[in-house]
C-alpha cells in the first residue's frame, strides 16, 4: 500500500488509481488515520462515520475491480472531497456553524447527489464563519479556523475549513460556497486555486442561502485542471432551482490577451502583500502574448458597497427570518450585527441600489469591450486572528475589497495562487471575467499556473500541470459537429480558430478511403486540399470537432477559397460536414496522400 501524498490531487489519485498502486478502500483508511492524528478541531463540524465511510470505499474499489474503465466514465471516482456546513448531505446534519439552527435533511443538494455520481468519496462537512458571513474563518462556535502556514493568522471565510481541509490533506478537493468572496479569499489565503463559477451556472438547491440571489457554489483544489475536473461535473441547469440557469460560454483567448488591472490599488498600507501582487504582475508582463491596460477601480468599488451598506444585507435577514427573531442570542454576535444591518432597509432603499447595480452592469460591460479579463489582488492584505479579533467588522471588510462586486455583476473569478510574501504566507491573485467566462479563465490560469503557482500545498514540490488544454464544459447549446483536415488540427497553426469559438474534440478519426490530399500552392506553408475521388483513394487523418452553432457561420466565413465546407464519408460510414477543396484548385499541386494525413506531411516537410 503506497502513503498518501501530504497534499492530495485529482489528477495523481486518479492516476494511483489507474495503475494499481493504491484502492479507494486504503486511501479511506489512511485519511481516517491522518484525520485522527492530525486534523485540528475546527476544520470539521462533522465528519461521515468511519464505517459509512469505509463502506462507500469498498462498494468504489469493488466497482473498480469489476470494471476499470470506471476510471474513464466517473471524473471523480474514488476521490475524497469536503463539503462546507451549509451544503446538504442525507442523513447529516447541516449547522451553518449554529448549533441552536441545525437540521438534518433527508434529502442532499444536487451538486453532492452528482458529486457522488461522478464516485465521490466525502469525508466530512466542514466549519464556516456562520450563516456564511464573513471573509475571515473566525465567526464559528466549533472553533476559529487558524492558517495551515502560519496559526496566527486567519485562514480566510466563509469556507474556511473547506480551504484548511484542503490545504492540510485531508482532501483532494472541496465545495465552499461564495457570494462575496467566501471561495476566493480562503483560497489566497492557503495557497488553493478557488474557483468561483457565472451565478447560475451551478446548481444551489440543497445550500442554504446566505443571499440567495447572488449565492455560488465554489471549488477549492490544488490545481486548475482539478477544480475544472471538479467543475465539469457540477456544471449544468436544475430545474429545482429557480437561479439556475443556462449560461452561455465566453471561449478562451489564445493569441493576444488583453488584461485589466485596476487603479488605483489599495493594499491597506500592507507592503508584504503589494509586492507579492507585483512580483505576480512582472511575471506575466514578460509574456509579449499578453496586453495590459489599466482599470479605473473606482466604479467596481461602489458597485461592492452595495453588497453589505446597501439592501442586500437584508436578503441575509430574510434567509432566517424567523430564527433571528426567536433565537438571536444564539448567534455569532458579529454576524447578528451585520444581518442586523437589514433593520429599517426599505422598498425604496431596495429600488435605488437595483438602479445603481443595473447602472454598474453597463459600466462593466463597457469596461469588459476593451479587456478580455481583469487581474486584481485576491485579497489586499492579510491579517491575524488577534487583528481580526479587535475590529471584526472593517478588517474583514477589508478582504472584500476584491472580491464583493463580482457575483453583484454576474461575473466569473478564478483565484490562483502566486509568488509568496516574503513572511512566508499565501498570496495569490485573482482572475475575472464577464459572466460565462469561466472557460476563458480556466484556461488562462492553466497556460500560466506553472510560472506562479509553485508549491503543492505546504510543501515545495510543484503541482502537477495538465497536459493540454481544458475542454468546454458541456452545453445543452445547439452544436454543429465539423471534421478537419489541416491546419486547424490540435496542435496546429489555426487550432485556434476552433479554441476560441468553443469548440470541443470529440475524437480522431480517418475518412473512407476515397479521398486524396494535396499541398495547394501559393501560401508558406502550403494550404491542405482534400478532394473525393472515383477511384485510387485512401484514408486520411482528420478530427471531427464540435462547436456551438452561433459561431459556426463565422467558422466558415473565414475560410479561405477554394477550401470549402462539405460532406465526408468515415471509414466507419458517418458522415459528417468538413473542409474539401475544390478539384481544379489541385492541378499543378503535389499530391501527399501518401503521408495519411496533414501532421505526417507536415512533420515529413519540417524534417
Amino acid at each position: 500500500m503506497n502513503p498518501l501524498p501530504e497534499s492530495l490531487t485529482v489528477a495523481s489519485l486518479r492516476e494511483s488509481y489507474r495503475r494499481n498502486e493504491i484502492s479507494p478502500v486504503q486511501v479511506a483508511q489512511q485519511l481516517l488515520d491522518r484525520i485522527k492524528a492530525d486534523c485540528p478541531t475546527e476544520v470539521f463540524i462533522t465528519l461521515v462515520d468511519a464505517e459509512r465511510l469505509l463502506a462507500r470505499a469498498r462498494q468504489l474499489a469493488e466497482q473498480l475491480q469489476c470494471d476499470p474503465a470506471v476510471l474513464d466514465r466517473q471524473a471523480l471516482f474514488g476521490i475524497p472531497y469536503a463539503i462546507k456546513d451549509n451544503i446538504d448531505v442525507a442523513g447529516m446534519p447541516t449547522t451553518c456553524a449554529c448549533p441552536a439552527f441545525a437540521y438534518t435533511p433527508e434529502h442532499s443538494a444536487e451538486v453532492v447527489e452528482r458529486i457522488e455520481a461522478a464516485g465521490g468519496l466525502l469525508v466530512g462537512k466542514t466549519n464556516l464563519d456562520q450563516f456564511a458571513t464573513g471573509l475571515v474563518g473566525t465567526r464559528s462556535p466549533y472553533g476559529e479556523v487558524k492558517n495551515p502556514f502560519n496559526p496566527d493568522y486567519v485562514s480566510g471565510g466563509s469556507s474556511s475549513g473547506s480551504a484548511a481541509a484542503v490545504a492540510l490533506g485531508f482532501a483532494a478537493f472541496a465545495l465552499g460556497t461564495d457570494t462575496a468572496g467566501s471561495g476566493r479569499v480562503p483560497a489566497g489565503f492557503c495557497n488553493l486555486v478557488g474557483i468561483k463559477p457565472t451565478p447560475g451556472l451551478v446548481s444551489s438547491r440543497g445550500v442554504f442561502p446566505a443571499c440567495k440571489s447572488l449565492d455560488c457554489v465554489s471549488i477549492l483544489a490544488h490545481t486548475v485542471a482539478d477544480g475544472w475536473d471538479v467543475l465539469t461535473v457540477l456544471a449544468g441547469p436544475d430545474a429545482g432551482d429557480p437561479y439556475s440557469r443556462p449560461v452561455t460560454a465566453l471561449a478562451p483567448v489564445t493569441r493576444k490577451l488583453r488584461i485589466g488591472i485596476p487603479t488605483p490599488l489599495d493594499f491597506r498600507g500592507d507592503a508584504l502583500a503589494a509586492g507579492a501582487f507585483h512580483a505576480a504582475v512582472e511575471t506575466l508582463q514578460a509574456d509579449s502574448d499578453f496586453v495590459f491596460h489599466e482599470v479605473p477601480f473606482a466604479p467596481f468599488a461602489r458597485i461592492a458597497a452595495l453588497l453589505y451598506d446597501g439592501p442586500w444585507v437584508a436578503e441575509r435577514r430574510l434567509a432566517i427570518a424567523d430564527f433571528y427573531q426567536r433565537h438571536a442570542d444564539d448567534m455569532n454576535p458579529t454576524v447578528r450585527a451585520v444581518i442586523g444591518k437589514a433593520e429599517g432597509k426599505t422598498a425604496v432603499d431596495a429600488f435605488a441600489a437595483a438602479y445603481a447595480l443595473e447602472a454598474g452592469k453597463r459600466m462593466a460591460e463597457g469596461v469588459f469591450q476593451d479587456i478580455d479579463l481583469m487581474l486584481v489582488p485576491t485579497a489586499p492584505t492579510h491579517y491575524t486572528r488577534a487583528e481580526i479579533a479587535a475590529d471584526p467588522v472593517a478588517k474583514n471588510s477589508h478582504f472584500g475589497t476584491y472580491t464583493n462586486f463580482v457575483n453583484l455583476l454576474g461575473m466569473s473569478a478564478l483565484a490562483l495562487p502566486g509568488p509568496f510574501r516574503s513572511d512566508g504566507l499565501p498570496a495569490g491573485i485573482t482572475l475575472i471575467a464577464a459572466g460565462g467566462g469561466d472557460h476563458r479563465l480556466a484556461e488562462f490560469a492553466r497556460r500560466i499556473e506553472a510560472r506562479l503557482h509553485r508549491r503543492l500545498g505546504r510543501g515545495e514540490s510543484e503541482p502537477p500541470r495538465a497536459a493540454g488544454a481544458l475542454p468546454p464544459l458541456p452545453t445543452a447549446e445547439p452544436m454543429v459537429t465539423v471534421a478537419v483536415v489541416g491546419a486547424h488540427l490540435s496542435g496546429m497553426p489555426l487550432n485556434w480558430q476552433l479554441a476560441e469559438r468553443g469548440a470541443r474534440l470529440l475524437r480522431a478519426a480517418r475518412t473512407a478511403p476515397r479521398y486524396r490530399l494535396f499541398a495547394l500552392p501559393g501560401t508558406v506553408p502550403p494550404k491542405p486540399g482534400l478532394i473525393q475521388v472515383d477511384r485510387d483513394g485512401a484514408s486520411i487523418e482528420i478530427e471531427v470537432w464540435q462547436m456551438p452553432a452561433r459561431h459556426y457561420g463565422g467558422f466558415v466565413a473565414d475560410i479561405p477559397a477554394p477550401l470549402g465546407i462539405g460532406t465526408l464519408t468515415l471509414d466507419d460510414g458517418g458522415v459528417v460536414q468538413g473542409f474539401l477543396c475544390e478539384a481544379l484548385a489541385t492541378s499543378g499541386a503535389e499530391d501527399i496522400t501518401r503521408f495519411g494525413g496533414w501532421r505526417a506531411y507536415r512533420q515529413h516537410a519540417s524534417a
